[in-house]
């Protein structure tokens, strides 16, 4: 099984708004590849750097989502999924990144992470701290490639453990 574990750091309330893109590749249970890029978003508004410490000035003469783009999406060739926690939040940012930018967004379904702990250990609260925490896995919050390894490692922990991963995709 193939997969990519991301996870979007946002300047702003604006799904357009990314600033730092963490993406992990999985192939046949092992991690292949890490990535973690700073992006210039279309806003120099940071209003969410009290919770990931990123600010203008730090990503001001990065690339664009479109210009990055071209550069990331060989992570995502041929996965048979993308994961992420609390998935609906990162495919919209993907979503609305690619579409504003004029890439395809990539074809696989999503599996969230939340759910995954929930219905895998019954886990409540599912933060991705909590998960980590029961999991005993490293993590650095609201730091892109941090929260996409620890994706990462929460499906192949599932995964070690037999959890069927099918029924939660979408």
């Amino acid at each position: 099984m193939n997969f990519a574990a991301l996870d979007f750091e946002t300047a702003d309330s604006g799904a357009d708004s990314a600033c730092q893109l963490g993406v992990v590749r999985v192939e046949d249970g092992r991690i292949v590849a890490q990535e973690n890029r700073y992006i210039r978003p279309p806003r120099q508004t940071f209003l969410f750097t009290y919770i990931h410490g990123i600010t203008w000035e730090r990503v001001a003469k990065e690339k664009t989502f479109a210009q990055l783009w071209p550069e990331l999406s060989p992570l995502f060739a041929g996965t048979d999924f993308l994961a992420a926690h609390n998935a609906s939040f990162d495919r919209r940012v993907l979503e609305t990144c690619c579409a504003k930018a004029g890439h395809d967004m990539p074809p696989a379904p999503f599996l969230c992470t939340v759910k995954l702990a929930r219905r895998a250990w019954n886990l409540r609260p599912t933060k991705l701290h909590n998960v980590c925490d029961h999991l005993g896995l490293k993590l650095k919050h609201h730091d892109a490639l941090s929260d996409a390894l620890a994706c990462a490692n929460i499906v192949l922990a599932a995964e070690r453990e037999g959890f069927l991963l099918q029924p939660l995709l979408s």
